[in-house]
């Protein structure tokens, strides 16, 4: 379980957060989407224990996050976050990343090796995960990421735009997958946040819109259709919850485009 309660941060004199409040329960995906500048990436990095809120605070299947060392620590063996745009170590293998990473969090190593490698099949990455990843394309270095995020096992896990970032088809499809079925295990927790409604609600159980550092509304991909009465896609939804004008303006310019 994920608790965000009644958090507010601010960027300088620039307020982002504004006293919000999100509970994520076990065994359940949600998705967080809005416009850019909204909050979303620092809605993640505040669950995931990066920035710390001005007020309010964060609670990890029942512990607070830097409330005490030792419960931090322990939030930590639990929780993996990825970021938007993750550092990866540029001289090491994409198969020595992955180790390191899992061996940090503990998994057993005769685990480790074999996940490492289904991991490195499933992304196709074969061919380069033992070549520096300082040579990997854009996509590549995505996807070893998401493996390394992957192999930890984490029973809660924050992820910031995990299909952005040249991640193709393939890996795409099989993320996608693998998400769907974490949100089917009742001792997995996902956050996760993304532009792309379409991927959004094919594997979240609930979406939460961001609008002006708040939570406009938080609901399943049918139950955010219905409040904003439309028969389209979640993509439209959001658009005329957010924007209704916005969404106006396009109808009526569309309709004059075929006169």
């Amino acid at each position: 379980m994920i608790d965000l309660v009644d958090i507010t941060l601010h960027y300088s004199v620039k307020p982002v957060l504004r006293n919000l409040s999100l509970r994520v329960e076990s065994g359940e995906l949600v998705g967080v989407m809005g416009a850019n500048g909204t909050g979303k990436s620092t809605l993640l990095q505040v669950a995931a224990g990066v920035l710390s809120p001005l007020k309010g605070h964060v609670e990890i299947d029942g512990i607070r996050r830097r409330s005490t060392v030792d419960n931090e620590l322990a939030v930590r063996q639990r929780t993996v976050y990825l970021a938007a745009d993750p550092w990866l170590p540029g001289s090491t293998t994409g198969r020595e990343f992955m180790i390191a990473v899992g061996t940090l969090y503990g998994i057993d190593p005769d685990r480790l090796i074999d996940h490492a490698e289904e991991l490195i099949q499933l992304f196709h990455l074969g061919e380069v995960a033992d070549s520096a990843i300082s040579t990997y394309s854009s996509g590549q270095k995505k996807k070893a990421a998401l493996c390394a995020t992957l192999i930890t096992e984490t029973p809660v896990m924050i992820l910031d735009e995990p299909f952005a970032g040249g991640l193709d088809p393939a890996g795409i499809a099989a993320l996608r997958r693998i998400l769907k079925q974490k949100a089917d295990r009742e001792d997995v927790t996902v956050l996760m946040a993304t532009p792309v409604p379409e991927i959004v609600e094919q594997v979240a159980d609930r979406v939460a819109i961001i609008h002006q550092g708040k939570i406009l509304t938080c609901d399943t991909p049918e139950g955010l259709c219905k409040k904003a009465g439309t028969d389209g896609s979640l993509g439209d939804a959001m658009e005329i919850l957010v924007n209704p004008e916005s969404y106006a303006r396009v109808d009526t310019y569309l309709k004059e485009q075929c006169q």
